[in-house]
């Protein structure tokens, strides 16, 4: 080592004109030393250079994240608005099921099982999310909310859809209208009989008209029997299912038959004076589970 220290390197130099020649002595070492410098010299402007470009594509990305994120904080912002008035439609839509459930005497859903299910995640710590990230978070857990919300509120329009479809089956067969028009001669409770004169129960409506005057169904159903009755002359009896059972009695033409099955407002017959009668009319019962009712309680149009 040693060694190269003190050895030397002697260079000749020869000008090209007339001037002497110069010889340079040089130690080893010092041409050493001046290759490593140059080395490290190359290797530093690499490094520094190499950093300077790697600052400026890291501040670019930078640049380009920070626009990115403003665009999708403007976005979620949007969304926000959105489930908003999602939330407030959603709201308007369970009142109105509310109001549908009590106006048809259908069963009501509590509170507390409409929120069966809903809430969102725990939020993330404050201190490990930016602000689209929270909104991010925040919007994610409303979707989530809203989408179980609306599932349950399908599911319970679907039970009304069925409750109201039941509900409109027992309407369609329960008797609502006049069963004929014309002048309400005699009504439903004790009256006196105009053959006998004494005071009974008149279990009917007595409807008066000219002769052959159609007779309507007042409700579906199914013809339970075609008469010839004493005191009711030609006669029809209709079953409508819950109960309901109609009755039509001194009709002059009947035009149905056993086990038909007929529809309300369906022409059933004609207004006649057969059997006990002092003229053309209509007698009309309604009998519900064996009892006889007012057949006016149940009729909800007009004459």
């Amino acid at each position: 080592m040693v060694w190269m220290f003190r050895k030397r390197l002697t260079f000749l130099l020869v000008p090209d004109s007339s001037q002497l020649s110069r010889q340079i002595s040089v130690r080893v070492w010092y041409l050493w030393a001046g290759l490593a410098t140059a080395i490290l010299l190359v290797f530093a402007t690499f490094f520094f250079a190499s950093a300077f470009l790697s600052g400026e594509v890291d501040e670019a990305e930078l640049e380009r994240l920070q626009t990115e994120n403003q665009t999708l904080s403007g976005k979620y912002e949007d969304l926000r608005e959105d489930l908003d008035k999602a939330n407030i439609r959603y709201s308007q839509l369970v009142q109105k099921e509310i109001a549908i459930r009590q106006a048809f005497g259908l069963p009501e859903v509590s509170p507390e099982e409409r929120q069966l299910g809903t809430g969102g995640p725990t939020n993330l710590t404050p201190a490990l999310q930016s602000e689209t990230e929270w909104l991010a978070y925040n919007t994610e857990a409303e979707v989530d909310r809203l989408l179980r919300l609306s599932a349950f509120e399908l599911e319970k329009y679907s039970e009304m859809e069925a409750g109201l479809g039941d509900l409109k089956d027992r309407l369609d067969h329960t008797p609502s209208i006049w069963p004929a028009r014309g002048w309400l001669q005699r009504g439903f409770g004790i009256k006196t009989d105009p053959f006998t004169g004494t005071r009974r129960l008149h279990r009917g409506l007595d409807i008066s008209n000219n002769p052959g005057t159609p007779i309507f169904a007042p409700a579906a159903g199914r013809v339970q029997a075609v008469l010839q009755d004493r005191e009711l002359g030609r006669s029809i009896v209709i079953e409508h299912d819950y109960g309901f059972v109609t009755r039509y009695g001194h009709l002059s033409q009947i035009d149905v038959v056993r086990g038909q099955k007929i529809e309300r407002g369906d022409v059933i017959g004609r207004m006649g004076s057969t059997g006990r009668s002092t003229g053309p009319h209509l007698h009309y019962e309604v009998w519900c589970n064996g009892n006889i009712l007012n057949p006016l309680d149940y009729i909800l149009d007009e004459m």
